[in-house]
């Protein structure tokens, strides 16, 4: 027995005259001894990448959208993501695909021809559908002559994949197999369908994050355990850690730690406890303030010309973290008062 897949991208509301549709497509080719398959996207909406491999299942394919205000619906589209990434191609070229739009607003032609050049671009084969507006979903399902129309789209079907009628050539393949490829590796189908499967599933993403920030976290701890072992000595020669060394007032008690970051990228770090005072270019991850400042502030710091609270009120720094203590940072090194 041949296998038609429903692939439904509404929202599944009682009012949606697609379901109408549906029902009466499944009603005929019941009736034409194929077995039909509904596929409702808004359900499962984690599990709609790993859909593509159900159309190994299918003879022919129908895509049913509902148009509330433009396009075919985010289900619907992600669910042709999905084929384009994951898809069997060589075996969706041998399907044929109806399409169905009905639309309680305008836009049901635009998402008539998006189905359609979707299809074709994935390399299958798009069938003469039902495209149509509805305004009143009450008097169109009770209507015998739509009810009639539609079986006659699925009849007419019916005949072009069960006896696999041809269709005349579209430019649309011939461009997209010359030009248009998945920006993706080379994957075999049951690598894809592999990947697909990885892709739905949340705990295994969600597995693959915590190792690379744990990774991330290791190598980053490396590293720093290298730059703290060079950095371990204090700094010699740069003209600020000398002027602070040489100003430094220490004030009991008072642990702080000051990360001053220079526009070409050098760290100071000044971190006091007590009376001790240590400078070092390696950044304090647990600084009290953060101060960004550029060369030309920094020599009229250490020339005595301006404190770094005047600096900050006037923005000739940045800064971030507890502000209080960038005045405490004068008090400690009063080098504009000598």
């Amino acid at each position: 027995m041949q296998q038609i897949n429903i692939y439904y991208g509404g929202r599944g509301l009682i009012e949606d005259p697609t379901i109408y549709v549906m029902n009466k497509l499944t009603e005929v080719l019941g009736e034409l001894n194929m077995e039909v398959k509904k596929y409702n996207l808004y359900e499962d909406k984690q599990g709609i990448s790993v859909l593509p491999k159900t159309l190994k299942e299918a003879d022919g394919v129908i895509l049913a959208a509902s148009v509330e205000w433009l396009g075919i619906g985010g289900f619907l589209q992600q669910f042709l993501d999905a084929c384009w990434l994951y898809g069997d191609k060589d075996h969706i070229k041998e399907l044929y695909m109806l399409p169905v739009v009905t639309a309680t607003t305008a836009g049901e032609k635009d998402a008539y021809q998006t189905l359609t050049r979707a299809w074709e671009i994935l390399g299958g084969i798009p069938c003469e559908g039902i495209c149509t507006y509805v305004a009143d979903h009450t008097d169109f399902e009770t209507n015998p002559d739509y009810a009639l129309l539609i079986e006659k789209k699925a009849e007419s079907f019916y005949r072009s994949f069960s006896k696999k009628l041809k269709v005349f050539p579209s430019s649309t393949n011939s461009i997209c197999e010359n030009t248009l490829r998945p920006k993706t590796m080379q994957l075999t189908p049951q690598e894809s369908e592999q990947l697909s499967m990885y892709v739905s599933d949340n705990n295994y993403v969600q597995k693959q994050k915590e190792d690379i920030e744990e990774l991330t976290s290791m190598f980053k701890g490396l590293l720093g355990d290298t730059d703290e072992e060079e950095t371990a000595a204090p700094i010699a020669g740069d003209p600020l850690a000398d002027a602070l060394q040489e100003h430094f007032r220490p004030v009991s008690p008072l642990t702080v730690c000051y990360n001053l970051q220079f526009e070409d990228g050098r760290v100071l770090s000044v971190d006091i406890h007590n009376e001790e005072l240590i400078c070092s270019n390696k950044a304090n991850p647990a600084a009290n303030v953060q101060i960004r400042l550029d060369d030309k502030t920094v020599r009229r710091i250490v020339q005595g010309e301006l404190t770094m609270h005047n600096a900050f009120l006037s923005g000739a720094v940045t800064a971030k973290g507890d502000f209080k203590q960038i005045r405490t940072f004068d008090t400690l090194f009063p080098i504009a008062i000598s």
